[in-house]
């Protein structure tokens, strides 16, 4: 799996640049091609300004890990792994028992999107299993990508030399494209542009790069962490204090 996105939509944390070598970096465009000659059996998504999403079946890596596209109403989602609770899924969003994955995680997104102020970060802890899945609402522009608490699916992020977004579940992938300005996607997390990266476990506290140094103290790579000294400004919400309680450590996916 491999998705680009613009700097406007995708956004990525500065923190990812901060190994950022232009040298040899490759556009959008020469990465969609590299991918496509790689991978010839993928399913592709050519999005407005040179955005893009593709998947490959042959690359599937864990066979425990099924994968699955789908496109509703211009929302295009590729999913990534299982949902152990599809079934009670499918009947609290209405929708036939052959529903796969990826279309649960659209319904969802579009009660999200539809009933606001519904809070992200509770469509997200509905959702139990191993998964990692990208999710681009061509109308609104809206990003979402997310990973389970465990990490069990890989993915992993980047920046391109022209500060694009790049998600990835291959790793050869993500480090051709980016180099150093990758690291793996922070487990029990998602990402909305617009909200930024948010632990929906803890989603009152922020999620924070830490840099990584090698021995000549030169920044090699970043990981991502919750900062439980760290709340963000919110209105509190009634009742769910208990949830913001839990101590959690740090969340690097390796």
């Amino acid at each position: 799996m491999l998705a680009v996105f613009e700097k406007a939509i995708g956004n990525p944390p500065e923190e990812l640049g901060l190994c950022l070598d232009l040298e040899g970096k490759k556009s959008r465009e020469e990465i969609l091609e590299a991918f496509r000659l790689l991978w010839q059996d993928s399913t592709f998504y050519n999005l407005s300004n040179g955005n893009f999403m593709a998947l490959s079946y042959e690359a599937a890596g864990n066979p425990l890990h099924p994968r699955s596209t789908v496109v509703m109403d211009d929302i295009f989602c590729i999913f990534i792994g299982t949902l152990g609770n599809i079934c009670e899924l499918r009947r609290h969003y209405g929708m036939s028992r052959r529903a796969a994955e990826a279309m649960v995680v659209v319904e969802a997104y579009k009660v999200l999107r539809d009933r606001a102020p519904y809070p992200p970060d509770q469509v997200i802890k509905d959702l139990e299993g191993k998964f990692a899945f990208v999710l681009f609402d061509a109308k609104s522009g809206t990003l979402f990508v997310a990973r389970d608490r465990e990490g069990s699916v890989e993915l992993k992020w980047g920046m391109a030399g022209d500060g694009s977004l790049v998600l990835s579940d291959d790793p050869n992938t993500i480090q051709e494209v980016c180099g150093k300005s990758s690291a793996p996607f922070p487990p029990g997390c998602f990402l909305m542009n617009g909200n930024g990266l948010t632990s929906f476990d803890h989603p009152l506290h922020k999620v924070k790069a830490i840099s990584r140094e090698d021995d000549d103290r030169k920044i090699c790579g970043v990981i991502f962490q919750v900062d439980l000294f760290t709340r963000l400004p919110s209105i509190p919400r009634i009742g769910s204090a208990a949830n913001w309680a839990d101590i959690t450590t740090l969340i690097e996916g390796e």
